[in-house]
């Protein structure tokens, strides 16, 4: 049987969803906090909370294999995740996958290192598992172009930084591809796009297809920051998103490994693509 936490969040529908689609619905379970959001994904579903350890081990009954999503709540992660692979330890899951950040071990973008120790938990633990780096979702640039059409531009602070981002059905396509094969125990695999983009190639894109003229406007890591806050954006949150924005310029979000489209056995979304997709 296999197990997908956070199954009701964006990512863990798709990959649910991948799961249905390869006919194996009726041996999926949608673990989540509240269960009742989950009523339309049409598999068994059961309470997994992760601030409630006593929810965890009787949520993996029968469980074999187990997708644990990276928690949403910054801070907190750490310790809900050991609590997920304890409660695996303790239920014999025999395969345990983790989504984790691209280039997590290495990484400098401030949410790596609560990564980086949920790796190293998940290696000490005794059980066999898969980590999944993801790079940042393509949709977390996209997904705000209607407001880069209204203003003419759109703002990051980026630079000229190589972006091999990955949208949400591709990395929910890999993982369960992972899940549902052989031969992936102890394996890391870095998945972003096949082709890099900037942002600057994003606004291209966006021109191109809207017929109107977008411009990328690079801005210090303050001052984008300050921005985002002004958008409504809470401070912390924010100054993560331009930190990050900032690491990206770096190289943070760069990799030429080409890992995603292997899993997948086929090419990733192209920037055209994710573009026409935003624009619909």
């Amino acid at each position: 049987m296999y197990a997908v936490t956070g199954a009701t969040g964006q990512l863990g529908r798709l990959i649910i969803a991948a799961l249905k689609e390869k006919g194996l619905g009726d041996q999926t379970v949608a673990l989540a906090r509240d269960p009742a959001k989950g009523t339309d994904l049409g598999v068994t579903t059961r309470p997994f909370d992760y601030d409630k350890p006593e929810t965890l081990e009787p949520a993996l009954k029968g469980v074999e294999k187990l997708l644990l999503v990276s928690g949403s709540e910054v801070g907190k992660r750490v310790p809900q995740h050991k609590a997920v692979i304890d409660a695996a330890v303790r239920a014999g899951v025999k395969h345990f996958v983790y989504t984790s950040l691209l280039h997590a071990d290495t990484s400098e973008i401030v949410l790596a290192p609560e990564h980086r120790e949920t790796e190293s938990a998940l290696k000490a633990s005794g059980l066999d598992y898969t980590i999944l780096r993801n790079s940042w979702y393509t949709e977390n640039y996209t997904g705000n172009l209607g407001g880069a059409l209204a203003n003419g531009a759109i703002i990051g602070s980026a630079g000229q930084g190589k972006l091999n981002t990955a949208n949400r059905a591709d990395l929910a396509q890999a993982a369960a591809n992972v899940l549902t094969t052989d031969g992936h125990a102890g394996r890391i695999y870095e998945l972003g796009n096949d082709q890099p983009y900037t942002l600057a190639d994003l606004a291209a894109e966006a021109s191109r297809q809207s017929g109107k003229t977008i411009v990328y406007t690079d801005l210090p890591k303050a001052e984008y920051a300050k921005i985002l806050e002004r958008f409504g954006l809470p401070a912390p949150v924010a100054d993560m998103l331009a930190d990050s924005d900032a690491k990206a310029a770096e190289g943070a979000l760069a990799d030429d490994s080409g890992t995603l489209g292997k899993l997948l056995g086929r090419p990733t979304q192209t920037l055209e693509q994710a573009v026409a997709e935003a624009l619909k």
